[in-house]
């Protein structure tokens, strides 16, 4: 039985994707390893038809053409034979130890019939550079080591989110219920992955585990300032895809520490939306606010008035447009500075 397929999407990772997928095969025949190879023109293709054929009961090739990140992890995804699904980005690693926690974890719960539908471990920001690190744990939220429908959960307070990084969950949820499909050719669609699933996860456990390494250090990182800046249309892409998911109401209806979640996320992921769209001036993209906004407004007004009043945006909103990006782009150095991030 194959417990967790990890899809490895790859774009001329040839220098980095190594560490990666060395770091996954520890667990044996108890996993399967996707790597993608989206269109790349280094020896991605080449390392990982070398792991194909050295590891042919674990590791599965895909050659497709390019397609952005979320086609890498659709593609990973359609084919996946794993109980449970995760992600790991070819420029960063699993640790060792925690992997294999996860592991037992998942295979007493199998073997209790209890397996939930959702893991929640921690992830490290590993910054190569100065050879330090920030972990981002959930501690303070939920109780680790055990299961919960979403009643017991501790708000979670400011910039503090369930990333990517920190979710393993089951394949079924992903494909059968959620159905889920990124947008391709668009950048940021972990959002997408990190929110739209979770009202089908009925069960949740949590493991105190710093599982996964994320690598900080390049300069073409989504996450560098001047990069997001650039690629604002591509984030309202990705926070239409979120607004049109799930509505006030559909909100509302969940179980109490879910619907205070998934408020507290989506009014930071506008956060982060107008500070992609604010942090430059120009007609295009107050052209691409009024759009965002009229689109939210027309097809969902509570959730319009619970975004654009009732949430950390308020302050934003209300301010003149150049001084609303200087505190924004000021808010996301701060929260740089504190994690070292970018």
């Amino acid at each position: 039985m194959k417990y967790i397929t990890f899809t490895v999407p790859c774009y001329n990772s040839a220098a980095y994707m190594r560490n990666c997928v060395d770091s996954l095969l520890p667990g044996g025949e108890d996993v399967e390893i996707v790597i993608v190879n989206d269109g790349s023109k280094d020896e991605t293709l080449a390392i990982a038809n070398e792991y194909a054929e050295a590891y042919p009961s674990i590791v599965r090739v895909i050659d497709k053409p390019n397609g952005g990140h979320g086609s890498g992890v659709n593609a990973g995804l359609k084919i996946a034979q794993g109980l449970y699904y995760k992600v790991v980005d070819s420029d960063d690693w699993v640790n060792g130890e925690a992997y294999a926690k996860l592991l037992a974890a998942i295979k007493k719960h199998v073997e209790e019939s209890a397996s939930p539908d959702l893991y929640i471990v921690n992830y490290v920001y590993e910054h190569v550079a100065d050879n330090t690190s920030y972990v981002s744990g959930y501690r303070k939220n939920f109780t680790p080591e055990q299961f919960n429908d979403w009643t017991k959960v501790n708000p979670f307070r400011y910039s503090s989110m369930l990333l990517m990084h920190a979710l393993v969950y089951r394949t079924d949820v992903l494909r059968e219920q959620c159905k889920l499909e990124l947008p391709e050719h668009t950048f940021y669609v972990d959002d997408i992955f990190s929110y739209n699933p979770l009202p089908f996860t009925k069960s949740v456990y949590y493991l105190d585990i710093d599982f996964y390494r994320y690598f900080i250090g390049r300069a073409d990182q989504s996450v560098n300032i001047v990069n997001m800046v650039k690629r604002y249309e591509m984030q309202i892409r990705v926070m239409l895809a979120m607004t049109d998911a799930w509505s006030y109401d559909d909100i509302c209806a969940q179980k109490k520490g879910l619907k205070k979640y998934m408020f507290h996320a989506i009014g930071n992921y506008l956060c982060t939306t107008l500070l992609f769209i604010c942090a430059e001036d120009s007609p295009e993209r107050r052209a691409a606010y009024k759009e965002m906004w009229r689109h939210i407004k027309e097809r969902d007004p509570k959730l319009y008035r619970k975004l654009k009043y009732r949430t950390y945006a308020v302050f934003a909103t209300l301010l003149p447009w150049k001084l609303r990006g200087k505190l924004l782009v000021f808010g996301y150095k701060v929260l740089c500075k504190r994690v070292k991030l970018g």
